[in-house]
């Protein structure tokens, strides 16, 4: 992997083919701890950040800035720098841990399956809300047809849910505005 500065300045690598290629099903570490405020729950890591290891790295995505301008971290962080969401009282996991290059590729069964560990992780470690990032992800996992962008009725293993769009930069459908203003709502 090419080796380049962030913008924190430490080191971290820039993908080549190979490497993105190579990380294909590969999984990444989630950043969870007890008693969050919130943790947002990706679809799956794309083969970028499976190459990296870091949650939302691919160039593009607007989870983290969308974060930070809704007021959630102080700076922009960079994907490396995940777990200092943590100590704002954040985190982020995946409902499918599996690196694929599209969501299209994951099998419906792998969503309900995704959707029973995150039921697991959310009993041990007890957040206060999940905001799960991806409409059709969400419907899928709990067999839904359609359901709105905000704050659904219900908990899910004792956390409030909320649903978010998915803030990859292939979403059009949402641009960083709208998004700012989604999450400053969950914020809230």
């Amino acid at each position: 992997m090419k080796r380049t500065k962030n913008r924190a300045g430490t080191s971290s690598g820039r993908p080549s083919a190979a490497d993105l290629a190579a990380a294909r099903g590969k999984s990444i570490a989630d950043v969870i701890a007890p008693n969050l405020k919130i943790l947002f729950c990706g679809i799956n890591p794309g083969l970028y950040s499976g190459a990296t290891g870091h949650h939302f790295a691919r160039p593009g995505n607007r989870f983290w800035p969308a974060l930070h301008q809704a007021g959630f971290t102080k700076r922009q962080l960079h994907p490396s720098e995940q777990r200092e969401l943590l100590e704002a009282g954040y985190g982020v996991v995946n409902l499918v841990n599996r690196a694929t290059a599209t969501a299209d590729e994951l099998a419906p069964a792998e969503f309900v399956a995704g959707r029973r560990r995150l039921a697991a992780k959310l009993r041990r470690h007890r957040p206060k809300a999940i905001a799960f990032l991806g409409v059709g992800a969400y419907c899928h996992a709990f067999g839904l047809r359609s359901a709105a962008i905000g704050l659904q009725p219900g908990t899910f293993a004792g956390a409030k849910v909320w649903v978010l769009p998915n803030p990859s930069g292939l979403n059009a459908n949402y641009q960083l505005p709208e998004l700012v203003k989604l999450f400053r709502a969950v914020r809230k």
